[in-house]
């Protein structure tokens, strides 16, 4: 914005670091299910420094142009497909199993805490200087991030076994897989195990309600029922925000190996009954109590879901196991923000309506089936 004071060119740029990720994901995942997770978490942390300081650089000497915002951005969401799977699979390799869920806790905490100091911290340093300046800093975080992770000591993944050649069959050895088969899969073990299919589908819905629900449907109850303008959707998001954090501290402190089947389904209701009382509720003080509820679910059992997926998933096809819930995730957002913008123009209980539909709907399926229910 402060380059060109457009908001479509800030689209574009947002859109050319969505596109190359949300299409590359599978790929980072199939790659990361071959090569060392942490090399690819260095090795992507020091290009993203790379591009941030040579965007700051760029932009303190008076050269940045969109283009190169636009190719940094491309770049930057390339590079980030490589990484997020390796980020959430290289956990079982560096705890043992019983220490998955607390350790889920802790990182959970710290992503939630740097998703709300970091804006801060950036809005403060281009207020004190200038943008620039934020993206070199951010090189600076980016460069630590790899350092960090280089320290890290990691067991060695067990190798899927192979059948050797006979040399007398006259049979050269096998090729290993091409990419896209690897992909294919990973998503055909994803779809197979109905445990697994049921928390990703679940995931995805969660994914649907924060994109649409807690953007849309934030700014529209906080401008149009409540009339508190933006400080009252700042209220409702650090809610939210806040809510998930104790959320997750929670079920880290838990600990223990709950039946996740239960927790899923509970927490579709939850939010079912969340979305309901958004519609129907005009309150501040209620509708604030329903978010912080709500955010609470969502920090509780994504700590036991996603340990879940970690200790039961086996290692050399986690990865892309991760690869496919976090590509969903991606296609369900802009879909939840389309559905959610055109009801809104109706009103805020046709929108949150619709969403405890399709919330309770998912509970409902999913106590359906007895092996979902007994997951542990």
């Amino acid at each position: 914005l402060g380059l060109t004071g457009s908001t479509l060119t800030l689209g574009y740029v947002l859109a050319f670091q969505a596109v190359p990720r949300a299409l590359l994901t599978l790929v980072g995942g199939t790659l990361s299910d071959s090569w060392s997770t942490r090399t690819l978490m260095i090795a992507s942390s020091w290009t993203r420094a790379a591009l941030m300081a040579g965007v700051g650089l760029a932009g303190l000497t008076g050269h940045l142009t969109v283009w190169m915002l636009c190719a940094a951005a491309a770049a930057f969401g390339t590079v980030d497909a490589f990484f997020q799977p390796a980020r959430v699979s290289i956990l079982p390799s560096v705890v043992d199993k019983d220490l998955l869920t607390p350790a889920n806790a802790l990182l959970g905490a710290g992503s939630r805490t740097a998703a709300v100091v970091g804006p801060a911290v950036g809005g403060v340093v281009i207020a004190l200087t200038r943008a620039p300046v934020a993206f070199v800093v951010d090189a600076v975080c980016f460069a630590l991030c790899g350092w960090c992770v280089s320290l890290i000591a990691t067991r060695p993944r067990t190798a899927a076994p192979q059948q050797p050649a006979d040399p007398q069959d006259g049979k050269e050895t096998e090729r290993p897989p091409s990419l896209g088969a690897r992909i294919r899969e990973g998503i055909a073990f994803t779809l197979r195990d109905p445990r697994l299919r049921t928390v990703v589908v679940l995931d995805t819905a969660v994914n649907f309600c924060y994109a649409g629900p807690f953007t849309v449907g934030f700014a529209t109850l906080a401008e149009q029922v409540l009339r508190g303008g933006s400080a009252t959707l700042g209220v409702l998001n650090g809610s939210l925000a806040g809510g998930a954090m104790l959320g997750t501290l929670a079920g880290g402190a838990m600990g223990g190996r709950p039946r996740v089947g239960v927790l899923v389904a509970a927490l579709a209701g939850w939010l079912g009954a969340g979305m309901a009382v958004l519609g129907l509720v005009h309150s501040t003080p209620a509708v604030v109590a329903t978010v912080l509820a709500m955010g609470f679910a969502i920090g509780f059992q994504g700590v036991f879901g996603l340990s879940w997926i970690q200790r039961n998933i086996p290692q050399e096809v986690l990865s892309r196991v991760i690869s496919v819930d976090m590509v969903l995730g991606y296609a369900a957002a802009p879909l939840s923000l389309i559905v959610c913008g055109a009801l809104a123009r109706t009103s805020t209980l046709a929108l949150f309506g619709v969403v405890a539909a399709v919330l309770a709907l998912t509970g409902l399926a999913v106590l359906g089936s007895r092996a979902v229910r007994e997951m542990r």
